[in-house]
């Protein structure tokens, strides 16, 4: 199965005061085969992109409510009549309040959730799989092999008696 990648460009706004904020273009990005994550990269005065990474489940409350602790905290607002959702990032590196149009973040995590429904993400892990393949039984040649317990004693095996 191919993974499914939904995307979508859009321009936040980082919030460097309470009147004032400037533009950012940004890219969300989601992988079927990262199911649990999306990923944000903004497009800042840097050669590179800043790249983020965080729970899918994080933002889609974040629509709704406030949520998240530490390095990331979403939550809705309104802004001059607009549905807005706030994003606070921390790191090392320093801190951003960045704000998202509400109904382009919304549109675009539908897309996500119609590629993934919740609560499939870890059937596209393959998890159970890799668990059952790490969990059969080994042949009974191979146990014979690696348990020297089932083994007769050798020589070596054999106990001392302290001489």
């Amino acid at each position: 199965m191919h993974p499914t990648v939904v995307e979508r460009e859009l321009e936040l706004g980082l919030v460097l005061s309470p009147e004032r904020s400037i533009p950012v273009p940004a890219r969300l990005g989601y992988h079927s085969d990262d199911p649990f994550a999306v990923h944000v990269a903004f497009h800042i005065h840097s050669e590179r992109p800043v790249h983020w990474t965080f729970a899918r489940e994080l933002l889609v409350e974040g629509v709704f409510r406030p949520c998240g602790q530490g390095d990331v905290r979403v939550w809705p607002t309104k802004v001059d009549g607009r549905g807005i959702v706030m994003m606070a990032l921390s790191s090392p590196e320093g801190d951003a309040l960045l704000e998202a149009p509400a109904a382009q973040v919304t549109a675009w995590l539908e897309r996500t959730l119609r590629a993934v429904p919740p609560g499939t993400e870890s059937e596209r892990l393959g998890l159970d799989e890799a668990l059952d393949e790490l969990m059969s039984p080994a042949g009974e040649d191979d146990l014979w092999l690696c348990d020297r317990w089932l083994r007769d004693p050798g020589p070596s095996d054999e106990p001392h008696d302290g001489e």
